[in-house]
């Protein structure tokens, strides 16, 4: 399922949403652009590697270089895919959920989100070398709060069906959820079947930020509108 917009209309320009979707941009171009051993030794200090911070190595690490990958690494993506699909996810609820909230409690929302996405994600891949990056935890978290704040918001979804590309609206609730399930889906056979290819990406991350956004949105002040 890919979604393509909501119908919920903004009331206010959402600077903050705006601001982290272009600096996820100007990073990746970065790093890009410095594709060479300086961008490979950038990527690796502020990427997530749970190893890194859990093995005896840690110990000669200093608290700022154990600390610093639970935010940056929300910011540094692996391929103009993966950014796009981040963004664009940012860009379809994000703005909702930063009316609601306002600039600052939205953006404290949304990195708070990613830090306890990375939490879950370390505390389950212990010994994990694997470099994890990206947005998509705290991006899940924004996704939790817009499933409290606009249940019964429409989703215009794009769904692929071998050569045929129907679009649907679908009701918020449903479509989170079931993108929940799916996240869930693949975070239990990829932990128990030993598939390297469902191991090696963060789903258990984006449960975490998904269920931390719900939980943060109510110590933030978000309620969801009662419907007449």
């Amino acid at each position: 399922m890919i979604p393509l917009k909501d119908n919920i209309p903004a009331r206010r320009v959402s600077f903050a949403n705006t601001a982290l979707i272009g600096l996820n941009a100007a990073v990746f171009i970065y790093l890009l652009i410095h594709s060479g051993r300086q961008g490979s030794l950038l990527f690796a200090r502020y990427s997530l590697i749970p190893a890194k911070i859990t093995s005896g190595a840690a110990s000669h690490l200093s608290l700022s270089q154990r600390t610093i990958p639970f935010l940056s690494y929300m910011f540094l993506h692996g391929s103009w895919l993966h950014l796009l699909g981040n963004m664009w996810s940012l860009w379809i609820f994000g703005d909702n959920v930063e009316d609601r909230l306002g600039h600052l409690r939205y953006l404290l929302l949304y990195l708070l989100c990613g830090v306890a996405a990375a939490c879950l994600h370390v505390l389950l891949n212990l010994g994990s070398r694997i470099p994890t990056v990206g947005a998509s935890g705290a991006i899940a978290g924004v996704m939790g709060a817009y499933f409290i704040l606009y249940p019964h918001a429409r989703i215009l979804t794009l769904i692929p069906l071998l050569l045929i590309f129907p679009l649907i609206e679908i009701p918020a609730y449903f479509f989170l959820g079931a993108w929940f399930f799916i996240q869930f889906a693949n975070a239990f056979f990829g932990f128990f079947s030993g598939n390297e290819a469902l191991a090696s990406i963060a789903w258990w991350a984006h449960l975490g930020g998904f269920v931390a956004g719900i939980v943060l949105l109510q110590l933030v002040g978000g309620k969801p509108k009662r419907s007449r």
